[in-house]
């Protein structure tokens, strides 16, 4: 598991995992050693092992698709700890530890990094996204799940959701700090700088009533 970011505050943690290359991230707080755990993915043995240098505190869960969930088990079992996941999505966890974040403005402490529960619903219902600020507040990442990419929004089941989704990232992610950095729960990273830039591209165009499923921001 390799470093994926780090500054005075944090180090992040990153491997993709599964059949899906779904990423997951450890979160380690510089100052205390105390971290959290970012998904579950299928074959979660990089992050368990690297997690059991620091002092696991918290399992953070974006949303309950089972290629995010097809190694929580391993990763409780080793790591028992309070789970966060957003309260519509919280039942496919059988109740293991859960703690309900979202919706609403929570806050858990992770050493000292303040990590902000941010309910976005559209690709499930409980989608959840966390937004870490550092100490002196000079940086902010979001561990965005399905929810927003590089390039769009996470893939929606109909028309409402994906309306929905929208709406969750322009009037909830959208407001975050330019300079924010978004960690996705598959592929690259991107800032919600450039989201906003390829969003307006988007909406500058008309679209068909109709528009779900895999969309682009700037094919679509």
């Amino acid at each position: 598991m390799g470093i994926h970011y780090q500054d005075r505050d944090i180090v992040v943690y990153k491997t993709s995992c599964g059949p899906y290359d779904n990423n997951c991230y450890l979160l380690v707080c510089r100052r205390t050693g105390q971290s959290a755990i970012v998904d579950a993915p299928e074959g979660p043995e990089a992050v368990i092992e690297q997690a059991r240098e620091t002092d696991v505190a918290a399992i953070l869960i974006t949303h309950n698709h089972m290629d995010h969930l097809a190694g929580f088990d391993a990763v409780f079992c080793a790591h028992n700890v309070p789970v966060s996941i957003g309260t519509m999505d919280g039942e496919s966890l059988d109740g293991k530890g859960v703690t309900d974040w979202a919706p609403g403005p929570n806050i858990n402490v992770v050493g000292q990094l303040k990590i902000r529960a941010i309910h976005t619903p559209g690709h499930t219902p409980g989608s959840t996204c966390y937004a870490i600020d550092t100490e002196q507040g000079e940086h902010t990442i979001l561990l965005s799940g399905d929810t927003l990419f590089p390039g769009g929004p996470g893939r929606s089941g109909s028309p409402e959701l994906f309306r929905q989704e929208v709406q969750s990232i322009t009037g909830r992610l959208f407001p975050l700090p330019d300079h924010t950095v978004v960690m996705p729960g598959h592929g690259t990273d991107t800032t919600i700088a450039q989201a906003k830039n390829e969003y307006g591209i988007f909406a500058a165009k008309r679209h068909d009533e109709d528009l779900h499923g895999n969309v682009s921001w700037l094919e679509d």
